[in-house]
Protein backbone atom coordinates (compact mmCIF):
# COMPACT_ATOMS: atom_id res chain seq x y z
CA UNK A 1 0.00 0.00 0.00
CA UNK A 2 1.15 3.39 -0.95
CA UNK A 3 1.56 5.76 1.65
CA UNK A 4 1.95 9.42 2.05
CA UNK A 5 2.17 12.37 4.55
CA UNK A 6 -1.39 11.19 5.98
CA UNK A 7 -0.59 7.32 5.77
CA UNK A 8 -2.16 5.18 3.44
CA UNK A 9 -3.62 5.97 0.04
CA UNK A 10 -7.29 6.93 0.45
CA UNK A 11 -10.43 6.24 -1.61
CA UNK A 12 -13.21 8.47 -0.50
CA UNK A 13 -16.40 6.24 -2.11
CA UNK A 14 -19.60 8.64 -2.47
CA UNK A 15 -22.40 5.87 -2.25
CA UNK A 16 -26.24 5.87 -2.09
CA UNK A 17 -29.40 5.00 -4.08
CA UNK A 18 -29.94 6.72 -7.57
CA UNK A 19 -31.03 10.19 -7.89
CA UNK A 20 -28.80 11.27 -4.50
CA UNK A 21 -26.19 13.42 -6.12
CA UNK A 22 -22.93 10.66 -6.23
CA UNK A 23 -21.62 12.06 -9.70
CA UNK A 24 -21.98 15.82 -8.20
CA UNK A 25 -20.91 15.72 -4.97
CA UNK A 26 -18.07 13.25 -6.13
CA UNK A 27 -17.01 15.84 -8.92
CA UNK A 28 -16.81 18.71 -6.33
CA UNK A 29 -14.57 16.88 -4.36
CA UNK A 30 -11.94 14.94 -7.19
CA UNK A 31 -11.98 18.91 -8.13
CA UNK A 32 -11.29 20.28 -5.29
CA UNK A 33 -8.47 17.63 -4.03
CA UNK A 34 -6.87 17.31 -6.75
CA UNK A 35 -7.95 13.60 -7.07
CA UNK A 36 -8.71 11.51 -9.37
CA UNK A 37 -12.77 10.33 -10.48
CA UNK A 38 -14.13 7.40 -11.02
CA UNK A 39 -17.59 6.48 -11.68
CA UNK A 40 -18.51 2.92 -10.94
CA UNK A 41 -21.76 3.03 -13.57
CA UNK A 42 -18.84 3.29 -15.91
CA UNK A 43 -17.65 -0.05 -15.05
CA UNK A 44 -20.66 -2.10 -15.66
CA UNK A 45 -20.26 -4.33 -18.31
CA UNK A 46 -23.16 -3.98 -21.13
CA UNK A 47 -25.48 -6.79 -20.02
CA UNK A 48 -25.72 -5.35 -16.64
CA UNK A 49 -26.91 -1.78 -18.15
CA UNK A 50 -29.19 -3.35 -20.18
CA UNK A 51 -30.86 -5.16 -17.48
CA UNK A 52 -31.14 -1.62 -15.68
CA UNK A 53 -32.39 0.26 -18.89
CA UNK A 54 -35.27 -2.60 -19.48
CA UNK A 55 -36.22 -2.29 -15.45
CA UNK A 56 -34.56 -5.50 -14.24
CA UNK A 57 -32.80 -4.70 -10.95
CA UNK A 58 -29.65 -6.75 -10.86
CA UNK A 59 -29.01 -9.25 -8.99
CA UNK A 60 -26.07 -10.09 -6.66
CA UNK A 61 -24.85 -12.04 -9.14
CA UNK A 62 -24.77 -9.64 -11.77
CA UNK A 63 -22.85 -7.11 -9.25
CA UNK A 64 -20.08 -9.59 -7.69
CA UNK A 65 -17.89 -9.10 -10.92
CA UNK A 66 -18.43 -5.38 -11.39
CA UNK A 67 -17.73 -4.56 -7.79
CA UNK A 68 -14.45 -6.67 -8.10
CA UNK A 69 -13.96 -4.22 -10.91
CA UNK A 70 -14.70 -1.38 -8.69
CA UNK A 71 -12.36 -2.85 -6.44
CA UNK A 72 -9.20 -2.90 -8.81
CA UNK A 73 -10.05 0.46 -10.31
CA UNK A 74 -9.16 1.85 -6.93
CA UNK A 75 -6.38 -0.56 -7.00
CA UNK A 76 -5.33 0.92 -10.09
CA UNK A 77 -4.89 4.31 -8.77
CA UNK A 78 -1.61 5.96 -7.94
CA UNK A 79 -2.95 8.00 -5.12
CA UNK A 80 -5.69 9.31 -3.24
CA UNK A 81 -8.87 9.08 -5.43
CA UNK A 82 -12.88 9.51 -4.96
CA UNK A 83 -14.99 7.04 -6.89
CA UNK A 84 -19.28 7.20 -7.52
CA UNK A 85 -20.55 3.52 -6.33
CA UNK A 86 -23.84 2.55 -5.00
CA UNK A 87 -22.28 0.29 -2.56
CA UNK A 88 -25.85 -0.82 -1.17
CA UNK A 89 -24.91 -3.51 0.97
CA UNK A 90 -22.10 -3.81 3.83
CA UNK A 91 -21.52 -7.31 1.33
CA UNK A 92 -20.53 -4.51 -1.52
CA UNK A 93 -18.61 -2.38 0.37
CA UNK A 94 -16.62 -5.20 2.04
CA UNK A 95 -15.48 -5.93 -1.19
CA UNK A 96 -14.44 -2.32 -1.59
CA UNK A 97 -13.03 -2.33 1.44
CA UNK A 98 -10.00 -5.34 0.34
CA UNK A 99 -8.83 -2.11 -1.87
CA UNK A 100 -5.12 -1.35 -1.18
CA UNK A 101 -6.25 2.18 0.14
CA UNK A 102 -8.26 3.10 3.22
CA UNK A 103 -11.54 3.23 1.77
CA UNK A 104 -14.06 6.05 3.01
CA UNK A 105 -17.61 5.98 2.52
CA UNK A 106 -19.79 9.42 2.59
CA UNK A 107 -23.37 8.12 2.27
CA UNK A 108 -25.75 10.47 0.60
CA UNK A 109 -29.14 9.78 2.00
CA UNK A 110 -32.67 11.92 1.07
CA UNK A 111 -36.19 11.23 1.76
CA UNK A 112 -37.68 9.21 -0.92
CA UNK A 113 -39.58 12.49 -2.44
CA UNK A 114 -36.11 14.40 -2.93
CA UNK A 115 -34.88 11.27 -4.90
CA UNK A 116 -38.22 10.61 -7.04
CA UNK A 117 -37.39 14.51 -7.64
CA UNK A 118 -33.95 14.35 -8.67
CA UNK A 119 -34.40 10.99 -10.81
CA UNK A 120 -37.32 12.35 -12.91
CA UNK A 121 -34.97 15.27 -13.82
CA UNK A 122 -32.23 13.57 -15.14
CA UNK A 123 -31.91 13.26 -18.88
CA UNK A 124 -29.86 10.32 -20.59
CA UNK A 125 -29.55 8.06 -17.67
CA UNK A 126 -29.99 4.34 -18.23
CA UNK A 127 -30.99 3.55 -14.38
CA UNK A 128 -35.03 4.04 -14.57
CA UNK A 129 -36.89 5.66 -11.55
CA UNK A 130 -38.40 2.58 -11.56
CA UNK A 131 -35.78 1.22 -10.02
CA UNK A 132 -35.55 3.32 -7.01
CA UNK A 133 -37.88 1.15 -4.81
CA UNK A 134 -35.45 -1.84 -5.36
CA UNK A 135 -32.65 0.52 -4.38
CA UNK A 136 -34.44 1.28 -1.29
CA UNK A 137 -35.17 -2.22 -0.42
CA UNK A 138 -31.48 -3.53 -0.72
CA UNK A 139 -29.88 -0.41 0.66
CA UNK A 140 -28.15 -1.00 4.27
CA UNK A 141 -27.32 1.60 6.04
CA UNK A 142 -23.45 2.61 7.04
CA UNK A 143 -22.98 0.33 10.31
CA UNK A 144 -20.54 1.99 13.32
CA UNK A 145 -17.66 0.08 12.44
CA UNK A 146 -17.42 0.95 8.78
CA UNK A 147 -15.47 4.27 8.40
CA UNK A 148 -17.60 6.91 7.06
CA UNK A 149 -20.76 9.44 7.23
CA UNK A 150 -24.08 9.40 6.52
CA UNK A 151 -25.10 13.28 5.12
CA UNK A 152 -28.46 14.73 4.01
CA UNK A 153 -28.67 15.90 0.52
CA UNK A 154 -31.13 19.23 1.64
CA UNK A 155 -28.25 21.43 1.31
CA UNK A 156 -26.35 22.85 -2.40
CA UNK A 157 -24.00 20.53 -3.82
CA UNK A 158 -21.24 22.80 -2.37
CA UNK A 159 -22.49 22.93 1.09
CA UNK A 160 -23.13 18.69 0.86
CA UNK A 161 -19.36 18.79 -0.25
CA UNK A 162 -18.19 20.85 2.38
CA UNK A 163 -19.91 18.69 4.77
CA UNK A 164 -18.39 15.65 3.00
CA UNK A 165 -14.90 16.67 3.72
CA UNK A 166 -15.61 17.44 7.41
CA UNK A 167 -17.25 14.60 8.10
CA UNK A 168 -14.34 12.28 6.75
CA UNK A 169 -11.73 14.70 7.74
CA UNK A 170 -10.52 15.25 3.98
CA UNK A 171 -7.67 18.36 3.85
Amino acid sequence: MEADEHGPRRAVVVMGVAGCGKSTIAGLLAERLGWPLGEADDLHPPANVAKMASGTPLTDDDRWPWLDDVRAWIDAQPSDCVLTCSALKRDYRDVLRKAEAQVLFAHLDGTVEQLRARISGRVGHFMPPALLDSQLATLEPLEDDEAGAVLGIAGTPDAIADAVMKALRLP
